[in-house]
């Protein structure tokens, strides 16, 4: 039998001990230090305003469809060629999960190529929901309600090519497709909508772009403006023929170095039969916020929104506010628009400043309507 010392034994024995502390007390500082590293790369923003810069970090997030998000963000924001004269693309992921069993991936894509010549701006979302369904039309009761639980698609991308300075046009795709889906009837008896099975619909257009903003994320100063044509329709689109119309119409103007006040037209126009899920939707954390996403739909969508915003404040470096107000409406077609169907909506919300030299917020805003209060919290400003 081999043979240990006793005396070998207690001195091998308090070596592993002092080993042990050694390594634990330097895991302990590796750990202090990468989280300490993390936060100063999350919150301090020290890279410089024309280098690019990549940041991960958790998010939370809070909205009426979804109560609290918990999740992932990522975000590069960069000018081409690292020359300071072009404008800041953003490219953005979210992925999350949800106190009400909803998860998914969103992408968010804003690309300007160098003196503007190519502009790519798109989103992409994958996410499993159940979602609130409450009919179609501006007179949809709200005592009514189904849910809907499917997993959801939506690819929209724009390739533009600059034609004058700061004027856009080029293709666009819309592919969105409804899937797994399940009707359970909560408060009424609703009829289940058209295209509650599922369909998938591709939409192939055209797109015509003014855009001069500099920070699609905080527009201080500028305009944007879009008109898209797209149709759906081909083998590749299933039953459903239709034709759309969208328009979105931007400003902001800078009124003092730190005060802005921006406002938005918004309009969408479907010519033909779709499905419920490819409707015009109003209410949402970005436009008419106080209303539940979809609280109305139609083939028809009339809104506008202004914001006065305090980024930040005299006597703060992070913290700012902003006061909101917004009115729309929908109808089943642009002859049917009633002024007595129109929805209004106002509110307030503070603002915190995320990323220092990207001039980046974090905003949480209260929506009023009269239908009750509705609690947003997003990265970004709404439009």
């Amino acid at each position: 039998m081999f043979y240990i010392p006793k005396l070998f034994c207690k001195y091998y024995f308090l070596l592993c001990i002092f080993l042990s502390c050694v390594w634990t007390a330097g895991a302990q500082e590796k750990i202090k230090s990468f989280t300490k590293k993390f936060i100063q790369n999350v919150f301090t923003d020290t890279n410089s305003s024309d280098k690019a810069s990549f940041r991960m970090y958790p998010s939370l997030a809070f909205a009426p469809e979804t109560s609290f998000e918990l999740g992932a963000s990522s975000l590069l924001l960069y000018k081409a060629k690292n020359d300071t004269n072009n404008r800041l693309s953003e490219l953005q992921a979210f992925s999350f999960v949800t106190l009400k069993g909803q998860y998914g991936l969103w992408i968010d894509n804003a690309l300007y190529g160098h003196q503007d010549n190519w502009f790519f701006l798109g989103k992409i979302r994958f996410q499993r929901f159940p979602l609130l369904y409450f009919g179609i039309g501006p007179n949809a009761d709200g005592s009514e309600e189904s849910i809907v639980d499917a997993n959801y698609f939506l690819l929209r991308q724009r390739v533009l090519k600059k034609i004058a300075p700061d004027f856009f046009a080029g293709a666009e795709l819309d592919i969105q497709t409804l899937f797994n889906t399940s009707y359970t009837s909560v408060h009424g008896n609703l009829t289940p909508p058209e295209g509650i099975g599922g369909s998938t619909n591709t939409g192939i257009g055209a797109s015509l772009v003014y855009d001069n903003r500099q920070n699609v994320l905080n527009v201080r100063k500028g305009f944007f403006a879009e008109l898209a044509w797209l149709n759906y329709g081909g083998i590749i689109n299933g039953p459903y023929r239709f034709n759309t119309l969208l328009t979105d119409i931007r400003g902001y103007h800078q009124l003092k170095t730190n005060r802005v006040f921006a406002w938005q037209l918004a309009g969408s126009v479907i010519n033909g039969p779709a499905p419920f899920n490819m409707k015009s939707l109003l209410g949402g954390e970005n436009l008419m916020r106080g209303y539940y996403y979809g609280r109305y739909r139609d083939n028809v969508l009339m809104a506008a929104q202004a914001e006065y915003r305090i980024l930040p404040f005299s006597f703060s470096k992070r913290w700012g506010a902003a006061a909101f107000a917004g009115a729309g409406t929908v109808a089943p077609s642009v002859g049917t628009l009633q002024l007595k169907h129109t929805k209004f909506a106002a509110g307030a919300g503070v603002r915190y400043l995320l990323f220092v030299k990207k001039d980046i917020f974090l905003r949480f805003d209260v929506g009023v309507t009269r239908e009750g209060v509705n609690f947003y919290l997003f990265t970004g400003e709404a439009f």
